[in-house]
């Protein structure tokens, strides 16, 4: 009896050592683990503002590359870390407010918006009037949020170098004819950045603020494509940094196994 109960005890030790174990050793989920569709920004090094688009879906356990891959501008200074889902990293320059370095990391897309009353896309559509600004103002309660001025009043959009309608405000600029949010910064922590989106560009050879820009003609198929139901992210990354995190982010592998 005394050998059968000392058998069953150190079997039960065992077995709770090995699921402790295992619990320890098993990888953390990754907060964009749920997501189905990928909208991947390459760039050669972090003081590039050129970079390369492409689209994945996800099926089963594998990225799918998905139509070929366009060019984008990105920040006129390049890219640093911004605060996304990613864990902090100290390799490579810190996203600050007012850097003109678009944000790298891996990122929820957000709200898109335009111009017009409706656009084609299934994302949630957010159509800008005069009143829009985007408060890039540090100190302001709404840091890092589209707001309208007919709400909020206009007061609280004084100082924001950021209006919706450019076209109204900025001698009929058409950048933000169509776009979306890049979810950057969502906690709005004061000076770590704001206002970063996808828009179009003003020329091929033109870098933005802090944004990514493209042609008329990839942000339709973009914004086409994209469904909230796949819980779409964003991610721009240094190719460098790319190969760096590529496995432990389960991220799609590129062309030349990069």
């Amino acid at each position: 009896m005394t050998s059968t109960l000392t058998f069953l005890r150190r079997a039960a030790v065992l077995a709770a050592l090995t699921l402790s174990a295992q619990a320890f050793a098993a990888p953390a989920a990754l907060p964009w683990q749920g997501a189905r569709q990928l909208v991947l920004v390459t760039i050669d090094g972090w003081n590039t503002d050129q970079g390369t688009l492409r689209r994945f879906v996800r099926e089963d356990d594998r990225w799918i590359a998905v139509g070929a891959p366009w060019p984008v501008v990105i920040g006129k200074a390049g890219a640093a870390w911004g605060l996304g889902l990613q864990p902090p990293s100290e390799d490579g320059p810190v996203k600050r407010e007012g850097d003109n370095r678009s944000p790298a990391g891996v990122f929820r897309i957000g709200t898109t918006f335009g111009y017009a009353p409706q656009i084609a896309t299934a994302m949630p559509y957010r159509a800008l009037s005069a009143t829009d600004w985007c408060m890039d103002v540090v100190e302001s309660p709404y840091y890092n949020r589209i707001v309208d001025a007919k709400q909020v009043g206009a007061a609280a959009v004084k100082g924001s170098s950021e209006p919706m309608r450019r076209d109204i405000h900025v001698h009929g600029d058409q950048r933000y004819r169509m776009g979306f949010v890049i979810d950057s910064n969502p906690d709005a922590k004061p000076g770590a950045g704001s206002c970063i989106f996808g828009h179009l560009w003003a020329s091929p050879t033109t870098g933005t603020a802090g944004c990514t820009a493209m042609t008329p003609e990839s942000m339709r198929n973009l914004l086409g494509w994209l469904k909230p139901e796949d819980h779409p992210v964003f991610v721009l990354l240094p190719r460098k940094a790319y190969a760096a995190v590529r496995d432990d982010w389960q991220l799609p592998v590129l062309e030349g196994g990069r």
